[in-house]
């Protein structure tokens, strides 16, 4: 998908009258050209012009014009926050807390739920994928679903913010059926009825043979994401059952941690 266009006015607004022909290489030069440049994203123009003006120890105005504008090309208060600490030991420490006092009131305002989910995206190789809207109202929390493959044994990778879980939930089929799990990253949790709740890590694989009743999800503390696996049988079908509640689930995760 290609990337918006991105447009600059500043100079004419603030120059127009008094540099002409400044303003038009600042908007139609250096904006209007080399930030549409393909080679680079205009998040990654962002990130980098913003440590040039900290390194040369621009910290007034004209930082926090790019700091907004980092924003607004999807650069997160986690990324920012990250950088300015690294530029602090090439860049000097004054300047870097004086970044930080302008970044901290450009992203005031932010809830941390988009940092925390791309700070997750950067943990695994599956993409998050999109909101999980489809199987909405069979999960307590937000989920998101990436198609992995739909060839052989069709597989997605399913993630979890923070406490989402679906509902318990049987795999039927006549012969055959059922699911697997693998764990991706970060911790969650896969209970059948009547047993104790298993801990999933990267790594943990999860067997459900069909006909068992079980839910799955995160744990309190951490985004979760799996792989599952929908294993070929013979009138398969999936049946959705009562929420877990929060009652169940706390007393899981409690005393498990």
């Amino acid at each position: 998908m290609a990337q918006e266009k991105i447009t600059q006015t500043a100079g004419r607004t603030a120059l127009g009258e008094f540099a002409p022909e400044f303003a038009a290489l600042n908007d139609d030069v250096l904006f209007g050209e080399v930030w549409n440049r393909p080679g680079l994203t205009p998040h990654d123009r962002s990130m980098i012009t913003v440590a040039t003006l900290i390194g040369k120890g621009i910290i007034d105005s004209s930082l926090s014009h790019h700091l907004r504008f980092a924003k607004d090309n999807g650069v997160t208060r986690t990324e920012i926050a990250e950088m300015l600490t690294h530029i602090a030991f090439y860049a000097g420490w004054p300047n870097a807390w004086g970044a930080f006092r302008l970044a901290k009131e450009v992203w005031a305002e932010e809830t941390t739920d988009e940092d925390a989910k791309a700070a997750f995206q950067r943990e695994m190789i599956f993409p998050i994928g999109e909101p999980n809207t489809a199987y909405a109202r069979y999960f307590t929390g937000n989920s998101y679903l990436a198609r992995i493959s739909t060839e052989q044994i069709p597989f997605a990778n399913v993630t979890f913010e923070p406490r989402c879980r679906n509902n318990w939930h049987i795999h039927k089929a006549t012969k055959g059926g059922g699911q697997m799990l693998v764990g991706v990253a970060g911790r969650g949790w896969y209970q059948e009825e009547g047993k104790p709740a298993v801990e999933i890590l990267p790594g943990t694989v999860i067997h459900i043979p069909a006909g068992v009743k079980h839910w799955h999800g995160a744990a309190a503390d951490s985004w979760f994401a799996h792989l599952a696996f929908e294993i070929p049988g013979e009138n398969a079908t999936n049946e959705w059952l009562e929420p877990v509640t929060d009652e169940e689930y706390d007393r899981i995760d409690h005393t498990r941690q």
